[in-house]
């Protein structure tokens, strides 16, 4: 598909997005379409699997991750670290209580780019400039640094560097998701809490 259909079918998306949405006077998109359109069309608005494994390695406070899938996926498997906000209720809380709590960096991801790609129209046309997608989801996820492994007699130092942070970063995830369900829940909900009182509420 040309550059040119592209825009086109994707400025139709975000008319499509501008007239669904439940925005509100406090709350409503301040970015051009065009302007907007241009934002999520670049591939600068990626953050690669392998980029955010070395986030969670390095335990980069400056990051958080935002995981768009239903409460249920969340709860059976999630990146280590990350918090849970469906896109299906995106837009029923203040989206800055989450996207504007002293992180640089918010990344989005699903199980694809579907939902992540809506999600971060949304964000940006709020003027959310932080907020990013991890390339591929979760999908991605699994390909690359669940099923890493090395094959071969020689190793660069690059190499090893990307495949030992894919090491650790699976040896995170899955010590993360063979909790038991209860203590797996006692830690989404002190996530939910810290997210809830930097919005102003109360325990």
């Amino acid at each position: 598909m040309n550059t040119r259909v592209r825009f086109s079918v994707g400025l139709l998306g975000l008319g499509l997005i501008l007239a669904l949405l439940p925005l509100s006077g406090s709350r409503s998109f301040t970015v051009k379409p065009e302007k907007l359109l241009s934002e999520v069309l670049d591939n600068s608005i990626y953050f690669t699997v392998d980029q955010v494994a070395k986030f969670i390695v390095s335990e980069d406070s400056s990051v958080q991750i935002i995981d768009l899938r239903t409460p249920g996926e969340f709860r059976t498997v999630n990146i280590p670290g990350s918090i849970n906000v469906p896109y299906s209720k995106l837009l029923d809380n203040d989206p800055g209580s989450f996207l504007n709590n002293g992180k640089a960096i918010n990344i989005f991801y699903s199980n694809g780019d579907f939902d992540s790609n809506y999600a971060i129209a949304i964000a940006r046309g709020l003027n959310f400039d932080n907020t990013y997608v991890m390339k591929g989801g979760l999908n991605e996820w699994f390909n690359t640094v669940m099923n890493s492994n090395f094959t071969g007699e020689r190793i660069s130092a690059r190499e090893n560097a990307l495949f030992e942070t894919r090491t650790r970063a699976k040896r995170m995830f899955n010590e993360m998701n063979s909790m038991p369900d209860s203590l797996k829940i006692k830690f989404i909900q002190s996530k939910h809490l810290a997210i809830k009182k930097l919005d102003g509420g109360c325990e």
